[in-house]
């Protein structure tokens, strides 16, 4: 059971909130357990870092895709680093609480 508060994630737009369940139930099962887990996390989250942050960190993991050159700035930038290794530690804490 989740033990952050039910606003947690209230400066995250709805959007962003349900985008990550449902991405994090398709990884662990559909099930209500999963829901409630994976709403868990993304409260968790949110209530470490700001949307702005996790929205920054988000779009380089996801330009980081790209292949060769184009997506090598978005993977290996100083920003980029940083951004990611911040929503590793974020998600991680969430793991603990919530999985």
């Amino acid at each position: 059971m989740c033990v952050v508060t039910v606003s947690a994630a209230g400066d995250y737009p709805t959007a962003a909130v349900v985008d990550y369940v449902y991405a994090c139930m398709k990884a662990n099962g559909e099930s209500r357990a999963a829901l409630e887990s994976c709403s868990c996390s993304i409260d968790v989250i949110a209530s470490i870092m700001p949307y702005e942050r996790y929205e920054a960190a988000e779009t380089f993991r996801s330009l980081g895709l790209q292949a060769g050159e184009r997506g090598a700035l978005f993977r290996e930038s100083a920003p980029a680093k940083s951004a990611d290794a911040e929503l590793r530690r974020a998600q991680a804490e969430a793991d603990v609480r919530c999985f």
